[in-house]
């Protein structure tokens, strides 16, 4: 749906407000007109169903206005004496046309300063239950959503089991685009494996559905600061085409919204404009190489040979070293692979009275890695030597030709939706002969750390940042599946810490504890008080 398409529906559904409701308001003492103002109907309505002003801004707010509708609905027949469960199933199951019966056939009366508190407990629990899902929708959508992380890619700054808060306003939150959807739900509703959204997924043109004509164009809230270099990010995985995360069906046709893609994470090093390569291993950003934050810990890969065919105790291996278990392969009778470890950590490891040989593993420079972008027989590109290549900036002008093509083909049809096409030596780009583009947004760079065990960026390129979706920026618990107990299975030294800031971690814990005890401390004292008084 476009913006004109948007605007068209809004002031249709207006206007459908104010025929079904119009004799309503003058029965609540109200002037008909009011019911057809947009937007300020809204707040009159509010005051009519003795309700507050704010849930005007609710009903505007995708996927919140989804439970909200229901709720203004079955308050305005209650608000004219209508409190029957009849009334309220067909409140809701009329999608609010019931009202049109009250306004047209009905001789109602308006109750002046009508009781909010349920009539019955059944009554309160639905209330109680539906402010909070309406809230946790409006925290989770728009300020902050809490994550898990799923793979070892940045091992030292995040390990698999931390439980993240990720927090959306930091670079604006993006407005929801599947207009009707399960609230607090990602791609799968869990247990049943269906899809959390209504959309048209296998339709040729994505745009032709009326399902899909439902959804809203992108638009994002101002943010508080812009993507920095070295910031970890969590984002929309641009190739993302599998119709569940839980029942994967991998078909590059298969179109899935922006904001129902599965969510990844990784450390932002290439901003827009920025010139990238990668040279053994280790980023370099217009010539100079990129230097991490003290926390992030770059890993790489090795063989590693025992003396006299010793086995390695891979329990032994996570408590001595930290090392994960999962991350351990045995490659021959007396030769290991480890996948991403610290060369700090190696240090350490090198001494084992059962080693005999550690060798790195890394690709040499010209040997060309067909699952590496932009996956073209040109470009003798791998995960250890790769670019030079330049990171789009919105606004900017890049010469395009068959040689380039490869790298910028994606943003040109799949994010910025132009068609093109090569005849010969010439391209093509929405019927016009082009020999430059330019760019309609900024696109970024994302690796992980453990630049041998991480689908990045080298995999499948470019990230837009209309797939950017927040940053991270507290662990409040962490466990950790290879631990020995209870006591080893939780981190207690990554509870309540901070993703990002620099030197030890310090835990929050503590302090949390401490404010939580005495907020229900005080709360206890005020209903004590409340009820001496």
């Amino acid at each position: 749906m476009t913006f004109t398409q948007l605007f068209i529906l809004f002031f249709i559904i207006q206007i459908i407000h104010g025929l079904g409701t119009w004799k309503l308001y003058i029965k609540a003492g109200r002037q008909a007109w009011e019911a057809f103002i947009p937007v300020y109907n809204a707040v009159v309505l509010m005051k009519i169903i003795n309700r507050p002003w704010y849930y005007t801004i609710l009903l505007f707010l995708p996927i919140v206005n989804l439970i909200m509708f229901p709720v203004i609905w079955v308050e305005t027949s209650r608000s004219f004496g209508k409190n029957q469960y009849l009334d309220t199933f067909l409140a809701i199951a009329s999608l609010g046309f019931y009202n049109y019966y009250l306004n047209y056939f009905t001789d109602v009366t308006y109750v002046t300063d009508r009781s909010l508190h349920p009539k019955s407990a059944s009554g309160d629990w639905v209330s109680s239950i539906l402010f909070a899902i309406v809230a946790a929708t409006v925290v989770h959508t728009y300020f902050m959503q809490p994550y898990t992380i799923p793979t070892s890619s940045l091992e030292k700054s995040l390990l698999v089991g931390d439980f993240l808060f990720v927090s959306k306003f930091h670079y604006g939150a993006r407005v929801p685009m599947t207009t009707v959807a399960a609230p607090m739900v990602h791609d799968t509703i869990p247990f049943i494996n269906k899809k959390s959204y209504l959309y048209d997924d296998k339709v040729e043109n994505k745009n032709t559905s009326f399902i899909n004509k439902l959804s809203l164009p992108y638009l994002r809230l101002p943010g508080l600061q812009k993507v920095k270099r070295n910031d970890i990010v969590v984002f929309n995985w641009p190739i993302d085409t599998s119709y569940s995360m839980t029942v994967p069906k991998p078909d590059r046709n298969y179109y899935k919204p922006i904001d129902k893609k599965t969510n990844y994470v990784k450390r932002c090093v290439g901003l827009p404009g920025d010139s990238l390569s990668v040279r053994d291993g280790y980023v370099y950003i217009n010539g100079k190489q990129n230097e991490l934050p003290d926390r992030a810990k770059l890993q790489f890969s090795y063989l590693v040979k025992t003396k006299n065919n010793q086995d390695f105790n891979l329990q032994y291996l996570h408590d001595r070293y930290d090392m994960n278990p999962n991350r351990v392969g045995k490659v021959d009778h007396d030769v290991y692979k480890f996948m991403g470890i610290y060369k700090g950590d190696l240090e350490k490891f090198k001494n084992n009275p059962k080693i005999a040989q550690i060798i790195p593993v890394k690709a040499q420079e010209g040997e060309r890695d067909p699952s590496v972008f932009p996956h073209d027989s040109n470009y003798n590109w791998n995960n250890d030597y790769f670019g030079d290549l330049y990171i789009p900036e919105k606004g900017a002008t890049v010469d395009i030709n068959l040689e380039v093509l490869p790298i910028y083909k994606r943003i040109i049809t799949e994010y910025e939706n132009n068609t093109l096409q090569v005849k010969g030596n010439q391209i093509f780009i929405n019927g016009a002969l082009a020999t430059n583009y330019t760019f309609k947004q900024d696109y970024y760079w994302l690796m992980g750390d453990n630049r041998h065990d991480s689908q990045d960026s080298r995999t499948w390129g470019f990230v837009p940042f209309d797939h950017v979706v927040g940053k991270p920026v507290f662990i409040w618990f962490s466990w950790d599946a290879n631990g020995q107990g209870l006591k080893n299975k939780i981190r207690f030294d990554r509870l309540f810490t901070t993703v990002g800031g620099s030197g030890e971690r310090v835990s929050y814990l503590i302090p949390f504890l401490i404010v939580l005890l005495g907020w229900y401390g005080y709360g206890k004292f005020k209903k004590r008080k409340e009820a001496n008084s």
